[in-house]
């Protein structure tokens, strides 16, 4: 199923990034919607990266207290990383930033489809 939603993400977010360069006609919108993909995407990263992390810790993979904490703090600095690329992307780049929140809320959308996708249809007698 996170595949699925990987997937989808990423497809909705090239669609996203085509309708805004259709829309905006220039190359200021499609570049901010593919730069929301790209941190979606690292953000994503980091949290799945962090809760495989936790669950191995917790399920007795790896013991320790000083390993968890390690764990805490590459969750925290891949964050980092994420805000310092968002900074880079609206303030040194010039990239639309509505685009980059169109971009970011492709993850929301594929998730929607996803949701939309699980629902079964019952005939009630």
């Amino acid at each position: 199923m996170i595949e699925r939603i990987v997937r989808d993400t990423a497809i909705i977010c090239v669609l996203s990034a085509m309708a805004a360069a259709l829309w905006r006609r220039d190359l200021a919108a499609p570049l901010g919607v593919l730069g929301g993909g790209l941190l979606i995407g690292l953000t994503f990263w980091a949290i799945r990266g962090s809760v495989d992390a936790w669950i191995g810790v917790r399920s007795g993979g790896e013991t320790g207290r000083k390993r968890a904490r390690f764990q805490l703090v590459k969750f925290f600095t891949r964050h980092g990383i994420v805000a310092l690329a968002a900074y880079g992307m609206m303030m040194r780049l010039h990239v639309n930033p509505v685009a980059m929140l169109v971009g970011v809320s492709s993850l929301g959308a594929a998730v929607a489809v996803e949701a939309v996708r699980g629902v079964t249809w019952r005939r009630f007698p």
